[in-house]
């Protein structure tokens, strides 16, 4: 090569090196050894790692683990990325602090079409995130429909609990969507990407609870034909979801505590014990203390499960989401049979906001799927609605012109009502929903009000 033509190929990577310090994604590039060969300007901010640090060195040992979680493809054995992959992420900085950014990841290939590394690109959305918590711009959050303060207050749980290992507890009554929330923790922390794994302690057999719990050997019982793992040992490195805790039997939860005092554990008829890593979330809809205080739970069982207490409002309590999850189950029916969307009515809305909603949002699932039924393909009407609900149809408002709503007049009449929407929609002369729609597009008046 002559020396212009070197002075040329230097002056070209000097220059896409610059490129790549403007942009406003961090680059990070490494080879399938795992070893760091670029890292942009962008990512020496959102990280707090300077490329001094970092370059030449396995991403694993500079992070303190993978920087991408168990999504990882360079975890175990020989490495197997994939061409593209896509997905949010909370990271840790250098200094502790949790950002929230949007991965990708990328398979590099030689001109022969050989992987030779990844390149990963990340945008720090922490900010934007933050504001539309704020804001109550959010209304859904990892699968979970709702833009209620008390579900934002729930996602904003989720993301600090995401990152740490401490043991979870989810109270909330039946059908508010325990089982979502602990799949969101899951997945926003470094785990996402390993197994999840779903137990409902209530629906196992009690002879049977710890061969599924803990896996048994090969003739430990009859019809013990082989060794078989458990579920605890099947969600190794991912996160073991334990619903209706509370219905776990009493020997049951003596193994149990001693798996989240040690991690090990043996399996029915082993002698050899076993470590594993996992992380425990558990959920009931019983007041667990109470449960304690009864005698059929261990208080010191609830001690450990109970490290990081969540609770998972009623839907009676967060009404405002009711015409965004019955909307969102309306499209997803009719996309399921793959039929025309119809519209929801303001008055049927209307009942569903009346009604107390015993079964939660699996409750209003059912009704909406009930009216599809029943509607005349365009329209879902209070009549298309199941009898419970009709039995809550309130009167109509009152009569003449509808009210143009404001603000000021909105705080008022919820001052004179003490903060009761119902009386204060019936005060200012305008539909239930009217009102709940007007307070979900300025949640401000209610901030200020209640």
């Amino acid at each position: 090569m002559t020396d212009s033509a070197s002075v040329i190929t230097i002056a070209s990577k000097e220059n896409l090196v610059r490129i790549l310090d403007n942009l406003k994604e961090g680059i990070i590039a490494h080879d399938l050894q795992r070893r760091i060969f670029f890292f942009n300007a962008e990512a020496e901010r959102i990280t707090g790692y300077n490329r001094q640090e970092v370059m030449n060195r396995d991403c694993h040992d500079v992070f303190d683990g993978p920087f991408c979680g168990q999504r990882c493809s360079f975890c175990n054995g020989q490495p197997q990325p994939v061409d593209h992959i896509t997905y949010p992420l909370t990271i840790i900085n250098k200094k502790g602090a949790a950002r929230r950014v949007e991965f990708r990841a990328t398979l590099m290939r030689d001109g022969l079409g050989n992987a030779v590394g990844v390149l990963a690109a990340f945008s720090d959305v922490t900010q934007l995130f933050e504001l539309q918590q704020r804001s109550g711009g959010m209304n859904r959050f990892a699968n979970i429909i709702g833009g209620d303060s008390k579900m934002r207050a729930v996602y904003q749980q989720i993301i600090d609990v995401a990152q740490y290992d401490f043991p979870v507890h989810i109270h909330g009554e039946t059908g508010t969507g325990k089982e979502l929330v602990a799949n969101a923790i899951h997945n926003e922390s470094r785990r996402g990407g390993a197994p999840f794994v779903p137990i409902n302690c209530g629906a196992l057999p009690e002879g049977l609870i710890e061969s599924e719990l803990f896996g048994h050997v090969k003739g430990a019982f009859s019809g013990a034909i082989r060794d078989k793992k458990g579920r605890f040992e099947l969600a190794d490195g991912g996160t073991v979801f334990l619903d209706e805790i509370a219905d776990l039997p009493k020997p049951m939860q003596v193994k149990l505590l001693r798996f989240l005092q040690e991690g090990t554990f043996e399996k029915v008829g082993g002698e050899r014990t076993v470590t594993i890593n996992v992380r425990v979330i558990s959920a009931t809809n019983k007041d667990l203390k109470k449960e304690v205080q009864r005698g059929t739970f261990r208080d010191d069982l609830f001690y450990r499960l109970n490290v990081i207490p969540i609770f998972i409002p009623p839907l009676r309590e967060r009404q405002t989401d009711i015409p965004l999850l019955a909307n969102h189950f309306l499209r997803q029916t009719a996309d399921h049979n793959e039929q025309a969307t119809p519209k929801i009515a303001e008055a049927a809305i209307s009942l569903m906001m009346d009604y107390p909603w015993p079964g939660n949002v699996r409750e209003l699932q059912n009704a909406v799927q009930f009216g599809l039924v029943r509607c005349n393909k365009k329209m879902i009407t209070p009549n298309d609605l199941p009898l419970e609900l009709r039995r809550f149809q309130s009167p109509p408002a009152r009569q003449g012109r509808t009210r143009k709503l404001d603000p000021e007049s909105v705080r008022e009449a919820l001052a004179k009502t003490g903060g009761n929407k119902a009386g204060a929609a019936r005060e200012l002369g305008v539909g239930r929903a009217t009102l709940y729609r007007f307070l979900a597009e300025q949640p401000e008046v209610t901030g200020e009000v209640l």
